[in-house]
């Protein structure tokens, strides 16, 4: 069996597999009508938006601060990306003299720093793990030779840290790694696309990207990139009719996808035969998927 047919779907066989060198590097003609695929993180690697959500409140307690971010409101408040904006947006809702409401902005720094320490310390502890299929899809594109990247708003230090839970070597897994306030404009902005594009040094439409919120694919859309969606627990009653795909996760074979999906991309977990197929079809003529729209 070679080390394309057990994840992908095709067979050694297969016309579209080229001869494979000694790294598991196709040396033949690439099957792929893409050439790297860029995840985002938070919600997309891994489910992390409860540990950054509790990481927030202990950062409020550290700094001094009575507040107290609820599941409910802590969803609303995924709607305004990175962390530093988030706590600002919360302030702007607040009625307070303007005294203390120049005091709180000045302590946003402060606040989103300890907020960083601290969900750092909880993923070092073990409570992350990848969503279902994301290890699985990464090693298959590594094994064919496509290009990986991250497009996140988060800081640098979180992407570092959720990666180093994945494995020792998994920061370098990927060829660039776009992150935090490094571009003008945060999602749903197209800048961090752009970036991580520019970095990989390919066009958008050889590139597929990975998103788990509405925001992210209005990113990743705006950036000229087919796009896959898994909503997570926090996102799941977003708008995602943008997105070119949308399932319930990447799934893995001892966690397939549900029958719906499953019909609908002809395997129970998604790899890069479907991702082949579904990109290589004309627009109107690709199956968006079932999930929230």
């Amino acid at each position: 069996m070679s080390a394309l047919s057990s994840p992908s779907g095709l067979e050694a066989g297969d016309s579209r597999v080229g001869s494979l060198g000694a790294a598991g590097v196709s040396t033949g003609e690439r099957p792929w009508t893409f050439d790297a695929l860029i995840f985002d993180v938070d919600g997309t690697l891994a489910d992390t938006e409860e540990l950054h959500r509790q990481a927030f409140n202990e950062a409020f307690f550290a700094c001094g601060i009575r507040w107290l971010w609820g599941p409910a409101l802590y969803a609303e408040l995924l709607q305004v990306t990175g962390g530093k904006e988030r706590i600002a947006e919360y302030i702007s809702r607040q009625q307070l003299a303007a005294a203390e409401r120049g005091r709180l902005l000045r302590l946003i720094p402060q606040i989103h720093e300890a907020k960083t320490r601290l969900y750092r310390e909880l993923v070092a502890a073990g409570h992350l793990r990848p969503r279902a299929g994301v290890v699985r899809l990464v090693n298959e594109a590594r094994t064919a030779g496509l290009k990986l990247a991250i497009a996140s708003t988060t800081s640098p230090e979180n992407v570092t840290s959720l990666l180093s839970g994945f494995g020792g070597d998994a920061p370098h897994w990927f060829d660039a790694i776009a992150t935090g306030d490094i571009v003008a404009k945060k999602k749903p902005a197209p800048d961090i696309y752009n970036l991580a594009l520019e970095r990989l040094g390919i066009a958008p439409q050889r590139a597929i990207a990975f998103e788990d919120s509405a925001v992210g694919v209005r990113s990743s859309k705006a950036a000229g990139l087919f796009t896959v969606a898994t909503p997570s627990l926090w996102t799941i009653g977003q708008d995602f009719g943008a997105a070119d795909l949308v399932l319930t996760s990447l799934a893995d074979p001892e966690l397939p996808l549900y029958a719906i999906d499953e019909l609908r991309i002809g395997a129970t977990y998604l790899g890069l035969a479907q991702l082949a197929a579904l990109h290589s079809a004309p627009p109107g003529g690709r199956v968006r998927g079932g999930g929230p729209k």
